[in-house]
């Protein structure tokens, strides 16, 4: 099974940075960070005229999380600059906290 290392993230902003949205790219995953830093400039010319002002950035995968990723958090500030990373949410889906045993030492 191959490992992913790098994501290509590309977002798409309005001429005054206050719209933007993710741009689908043909490759968005990597084995390397090196081959999506070498793949973004193609990337953007690829999506050229798809928004005014286009940004892209490579985001690190920790082996150890990727099954965990399961959220991509982005902001895009006035100035055009792109801050972005992969998060776990820590969402727990079913939790059971009560115990069904007796506690005893608390019985007296």
């Amino acid at each position: 099974m191959e490992h992913i290392a790098a994501l290509l993230l590309v977002i798409g902003c309005s001429n005054n940075m206050t719209e933007c949205r993710e741009l689908p790219v043909p490759v968005s995953v990597f084995e390397t960070v090196a081959e999506c830093t070498a793949e973004r400039p193609f990337a953007l010319s690829d999506l050229q005229g798809q928004a005014p002002h286009i940004v892209a950035e490579c985001l690190a995968v920790d082996p150890a999380l990727e099954d965990d990723y399961d959220q991509v958090v982005w902001n895009v500030s006035p100035d055009g600059t792109l801050a972005a990373s992969l998060e776990v949410s820590n969402l727990v889906v079913a939790s059971n906290d009560t115990r069904t045993e007796k506690d005893y030492i608390s019985q007296q």
